[in-house]
């Protein structure tokens, strides 16, 4: 423990407590020695990390009970499977960067449910680097996170559904194509409407506005 603490750059009693405080996992034990490994460093590390941007211990030990009770990389990513996205490893100070003072045990467990992030040792991978990076710029926007995945949450409804519907069409009318060659034209179809239909939502915009200002006159 006195090692471990002067690696980490605290005191063996601030180890000590974290471990009270189930921060920190119990060591392996061989007959009286505990022995700690980079595990445990990395642990202690995040701790400190996350203390100076602001988290409580509190706060920390939920973040940690959550992740550990996430899935691991390999299923969520589904080993073999195809894939366009590119994974991002990340630290949970770099990923608490990324959302600041978003990352709360709520999000996280949203997150996991939702397969956006995995666990890998100390590692968080999240499965997208395109999400990952559309998300934050939401919330820097003034979104919040919750809203963010909730919308998620919906447009992964639709985009399932739309998998089946070019699937379908596939199966029915193009038997030797594979869906892997469909993927391309099924993106461009499904961008250019989502376009178009931002482009009508954009239009209707001013004339909405100007209905709720006479409603609002009126009233």
């Amino acid at each position: 423990m006195e090692e471990l603490a002067k690696e980490a750059g605290i005191t063996a009693r601030t180890v000590r407590f974290y471990r009270e405080r189930g921060l920190l996992p119990p060591p392996r034990r061989e007959g009286r020695i505990a022995w700690y490994d980079d595990h445990h460093l990395a642990r202690l590390r995040t701790i400190a990390a996350l203390l100076e941007r602001g988290h409580t211990l509190t706060g920390i030990a939920d973040l940690a009970s959550t992740f550990e009770s996430g899935r691991d990389v390999g299923e969520v990513l589904g080993l073999g499977e195809p894939t366009e996205e590119t994974p991002v490893r990340l630290t949970p100070e770099a990923l608490a960067d990324y959302f600041e003072g978003e990352v709360t045990p709520e999000n996280l467990a949203t997150a996991l449910e939702l397969g956006y992030l995995a666990t890998d040792g100390d590692e968080i991978v999240h499965i997208s680097r395109r999400l990952l990076d559309v998300s934050a710029a939401l919330v820097r926007e003034g979104v919040p996170l919750s809203a963010v995945l909730e919308a998620g949450r919906q447009v992964r409804v639709h985009a399932d559904a739309l998998a089946d519907l070019f699937a379908a069409m596939l199966s029915t009318h193009s038997a030797d194509a594979g869906l892997e060659r469909l993927r391309p034209l099924a993106k461009s179809v499904v961008e250019a409407e989502l376009s178009m239909a931002m482009d009508r939502r954009i239009r209707r915009a001013p004339e909405a506005a100007e209905n709720a200002q006479q409603a609002g006159q009126s009233s």
